[in-house]
């Protein structure tokens, strides 16, 4: 046998061994004798296991304090909306055993708002109305806990859930995309008997629980134990709110003032009351109005707790006043560190302009003028000198149409760059299009202006009209995208003279500064927004931490002074607060100024009218509200040019394009349209703040048509799709397609009448149909008004 003859024995096996005693052997006997064993944490384990216990320290002081912070005698009330799921729903009856649960003194349960020293809670308790979309909305938007309340004798068979009506369910659906805080659902009306109320109840819950999250609680609440037990589970919850909530200081008035200016009586200042919630507020920080706009504070009051919750015994109820509004502190902004409103980029008009010309340009351009004047024109008899200057001259097109094809105006974007021939042309296209027409208001499919904007003169068969020539253009859009009709009355260089060919929507190159509206003078943009948005965040973090001589700290109950507020506005504000919350913001920097956001949204499948580009809309963000006009593109993730959609269609993820102010993502949106006659809007559509880009590319498409006369191999003769031949030499370079596949090229006009000879790399079936993709950018509308209060 060969090999070596050493006896190899089989190595122990240390299972449960650790190891530091299995790499023992390899410790030198000097180095044992220095190592002493220290059981008390000297080891890595030991010190796994402090870390862990000091994670587990801090994540359960971390809930402590914001348990203390949330329901502590400190804390702001927590504001409980009853919902009702359908109008059979009494919630009058429920919001006064809750209120009367909750305080003993009959006086007290007449407000809204009570503090209970049994459960040691103080509590807001409002009512949403049925019926009453914006009322629901905003009373959501500031809600700790959104308690939906059921009655077990209703049943609705057209809803989803057997409980829940047409209207619950559309408000379900707005409160789960504008984000859902703790939520708890009521039972009412059950019937007496055991036996029948525990299977009603089951049947109930069986029916509801798929409408809401996980972690909802159903609780019956007929009597006073079952509504006893419900505020106990309550006191001790941990209570959620949406991410975006808690990034801003808000502030939900329980009193609305107005006090006018002496200078000027268009201009008052408006006086909310109310607790501070969320976050502090700085006393330089700007504020918004929900509805009302973005103002400067001029002074925060802090004013002695009303509802305290361990209140003194034998309060006079006469005083109660008088104590709400006892001043513990006064806060007055520092001009200087003051933030400015402001809103819009004032531009400058010279800032575009060249230089004075030289002397060379000077006599070059006389010479020009002088020989313009030799050239002779043949003008009908008796055509005076005033009349002949009106006369548009077509010499230079004819010599313009006469040159090579490297001359014609319209050049394909073969490598992505822009087409060299626009520059040489612009002063043609111009003159051409000021004597007989405006090439901004000659773009129809894109600029929507409709009637249905000036519906007051118009009358009811016609307003009839529109309603139905919207839908057919709806129809159309969504069997045929992007094909327009070639006008026969105008010429097609001049009616699609912004547009231009790409060989590549895809890879070849847009430059997104060229040609841009002077609306984009108008506002701000960031270099780098995501560095923007995190300095701004951390600036705001930063003035949570630390004790500042400005803000007011979150629990509050204060007086806001919201100075320079419209006359009109502020009285709007004071109906409006008997029926709805009045919700006061506090802006991040920035947040005021106007700039171009890119929203994700899709249209609710409830709404069935069509949704156009450039219809005004009004935006719920977060807690602002404004009014957009829209554009709708689709989300290309492989290119950066996006495709525009003339309509906001349903099923579908699109991206709306609007000029608003700047706000800091996440964020939800709820898009409300006002109908014609219609006193309440409805909600539209609903998504998410996405971004903030003006140099985002959107490009509106369009497709000429036309139709093979005579086929030969791979040339084919296509008519109808122009109709004259200078349009076909001027759209000669751009490439034509057949929605049969196939590719091909513009070789030569035919005839006098728009026909042209083309070539494709396969043969062309007769019933085919020839097709050229044109594109030019588009842009939102700025709107007319910018907040829904403001628009007298």
């Amino acid at each position: 046998m060969g090999g070596s003859r050493n006896q190899v024995n089989k190595a122990h096996k240390t299972r449960f061994a650790s190891k530091a005693s299995r790499h023992e052997h390899k410790t030198s006997l000097k180095a044992k004798s220095t190592i002493t064993k220290d059981h008390n944490g000297k080891g890595a384990r030991a010190a796994r296991m402090q870390r862990n216990k000091m994670l587990r320290d801090q994540k359960r002081a971390a809930i402590l304090k914001e348990k203390r912070a949330s329901s502590g005698s400190t804390s702001s009330p927590r504001v409980i909306v009853l919902f009702g799921l359908s109008a059979a729903v009494n919630l009058n009856s429920l919001a006064e055993e809750i209120l009367s649960l909750l305080s003993k003194d009959s006086s007290s349960a007449l407000s809204s708002t009570v503090a209970s020293s049994e459960y040691k809670l103080r509590t807001t308790v409002l009512k949403a109305p049925h019926g009453d979309l914006l009322s629901c909305i905003e009373m959501a938007k500031v809600a700790d806990l959104i308690a939906f309340v059921a009655s077990s004798s209703f049943s609705c068979e057209e809803s989803t859930s057997d409980y829940i009506d047409s209207f619950g369910s559309q408000c379900l659906s707005v409160f789960r995309s504008l984000g859902l805080p703790s939520t708890a659902v009521l039972i009412r009306d059950l019937p007496d008997e055991m036996k029948r109320r525990h299977d009603m109840k089951k049947l109930c819950i069986s029916s509801l629980v798929s409408e809401f999250p996980e972690d909802c609680k159903f609780y019956p609440a007929d009597t006073t134990d079952e509504l006893h037990k419900f505020m106990w589970l309550f006191k001790e919850q941990r209570l959620s709110v949406p991410h975006w909530r808690s990034q801003r200081a808000y502030l939900m008035a329980q009193k609305v003032d107005v006090i006018a200016d002496s200078g000027d009586s268009e201009k008052c200042t408006l006086l909310l009351t109310g607790y501070l919630r969320g976050r502090n507020l700085s006393v330089n920080q700007l504020v918004h109005v929900s509805g009302a706009g973005d103002y400067q504070l001029c002074k925060i009051e802090i004013l002695k707790d009303p509802y305290p919750l361990n209140a003194r015994k034998e309060t006079d109820i006469m005083d109660s006043d008088d104590i709400s509004d006892e001043v513990v502190r006064c806060l007055v902004p520092d001009p200087l560190k003051q933030e400015p409103l402001l809103v819009e980029n004032v531009p400058d008009p010279l800032a575009g302009e060249q230089t004075w010309p030289t002397e060379a340009e000077i006599a070059e351009a006389d010479k020009h003028h002088e020989q313009k004047k030799l050239r002779t024109r043949t003008l009908p008899r008796g055509t005076s000198e005033y009349q002949a200057a009106w006369i548009v001259d077509d010499t230079d097109e004819e010599d313009f149409d006469s040159g090579d094809d490297e001359a014609d105006g319209m050049v394909l974007d073969e490598r992505g760059s822009d087409f060299p021939g626009q520059k040489n042309t612009n002063d043609y296209d111009l003159s051409d299009d000021n004597a007989s027409l405006n090439l901004r208001d000659s773009d129809e499919e894109t600029d929507v202006d409709s009637v249905m904007m000036d519906g007051e003169n118009l009358t009811r068969e016609q307003l009839v009209n529109e309603i139905q020539k919207l839908k057919k253009e709806h129809a159309d859009d969504e069997e045929f995208p992007d094909e327009v009709d070639t006008p026969i009355d105008i010429p097609a260089r001049k009616r699609f003279a912004k547009y231009r060919g790409l060989k590549s929507f895809r890879t070849s190159s847009w430059d997104p500064k060229e040609s841009l509206p002077q609306d984009y003078a108008r506002i701000f943009a960031f270099d780098n927004f995501a560095r923007t948005q995190k300095h701004v965040l951390s600036k705001a973090l930063e003035m949570e931490q630390v004790d500042r001589d400005d803000c007011v700290p979150a629990n509050s109950y204060t007086k806001l002074y919201i100075k320079e507020v419209p006359s009109g506005v502020a009285s709007k504000l004071c109906i409006s607060s008997k029926t709805m919350p009045v919700i006061a913001c506090g802006l991040l920097q920035h947040e005021s100024k106007m700039s171009v956001l890119h929203f994700s949204i899709k249209k609710l499948d409830t709404y069935t009218e069509p949704i156009k580009s450039k219809e005004e809309l009004v935006f719920h963000v977060g807690f602002r509200q404004f009014i957009a006009r829209p554009i709708y593109s689709t989300d290309s993730m492989n290119s950066n040019k996006h495709k525009m959609e003339r309509f906001l269609h349903a099923g579908r993820f699109s991206m709306a394009s609007v000029y608003a102010p700047i706000s800091f993502p996440p964020l939800p949106l709820i898009a409300f349209k006002y109908a014609e006659g219609d006193v309440a809007p409805s909600v539209a559509a609903v998504g998410s703040l996405r971004s903030i880009d003006p140099d985002r590319i959107i490009l509106k498409k369009i497709i000429l048509t036309g139709y093979p006369q005579r086929v030969s191999k791979l040339k084919a003769s296509v008519r109808y799709m122009f109709h004259n031949p200078e349009d076909v030499k001027w759209f000669k370079p751009v490439e034509v397609f057949s929605k049969c596949g196939r590719r091909g090229r513009v070789k030569e006009p035919v005839g006098t009448h728009g026909a042209m000879k083309c070539l494709f790399n396969g043969v062309l079936q007769q019933h085919d149909t020839v097709c050229m993709s044109l594109y030019k950018r588009a842009y939102p509308r700025w709107p007319d008004h910018c907040f829904p209060l403001s628009n007298s």
